[in-house]
């Protein structure tokens, strides 16, 4: 013969029968599941969206290292980042083009590809340079190129190794870096969206890294759009 249970006190003020007196409730106060909602809601974890590929901004200062030092040994990665939240946490705590210190290099480049001529997937390419005489005018196509190159907008975004501003006295640079400079139709389309994507007008030029390792500040383009 089975044992009735007696129901305490705390289930018969969680019983629907026996709802709380209002009474006894507080101007303002939740009570019941509208409560329990909100808990539950507060709780969810944000959504995140990935991207394709991981992304790592890299920082270089030139001015700040001595003459004798190899370039390049000062650069170091600042973080790396996989989807869309990621990307706007960093750069919005990141110093913008305008605000960084005249012989500043900042480099956004697909994770584990250093922004160098001697890493093995950069050393046979080369890259598309936009020139910008006035300080402060490549905030905004270093944002537009950032999020082209992130969100996968490039026909040939598989030949797409990375991107870098360069903060000098006279001008700021933006460079986008490519994989095989010899593939001249990749890199004219390449080079065309890229200046639609930023509503660029003025010509740009697309040297070898072969070249710019001969010749430096030399080297001619080999195409210009």
């Amino acid at each position: 013969m089975g044992v009735e249970e007696i129901p305490t006190a705390t289930e018969e003020q969680t019983n629907p029968e026996n709802p709380p007196n209002d009474d006894d409730t507080e101007e303002g106060e939740i009570v019941g599941e509208e409560d329990s909602s909100i808990k539950k809601s507060a709780e969810i974890p944000l959504q995140q969206h990935p991207l394709e590929h991981s992304w790592t901004f890299w920082f270089d200062n030139l001015s700040a290292k001595s003459k004798q030092a190899a370039w390049g040994s000062s650069m170091r990665s600042i973080y790396t980042f996989a989807t869309v939240e990621e990307f706007w946490s960093v750069f919005n705590n990141i110093r913008q083009p305008s605000q960084l210190a005249v012989g500043t290099d900042l480099y956004c480049f697909k994770y584990k590809i250093e922004p160098k001529w001697e890493d093995p997937v950069c050393s046979n390419g080369g890259n598309w340079t936009a020139t910008f005489p006035t300080k402060g005018r490549s905030d905004k196509y270093w944002l537009y190129t950032l999020l082209a190159m992130i969100g996968e907008q490039f026909d040939h975004g598989d030949e797409i190794c990375g991107a870098v501003v360069n903060v000098r006295g006279r001008q700021e640079r933006i460079s986008l870096w490519t994989k095989n400079a010899s593939n001249e139709a990749a890199q004219l389309s390449i080079g065309k969206q890229w200046k639609k994507f930023i509503d660029h007008n003025d010509n740009i030029g697309f040297i070898f890294h072969e070249d710019a390792k001969l010749f430096d500040k030399n080297a001619k383009s080999k195409y210009t759009i």
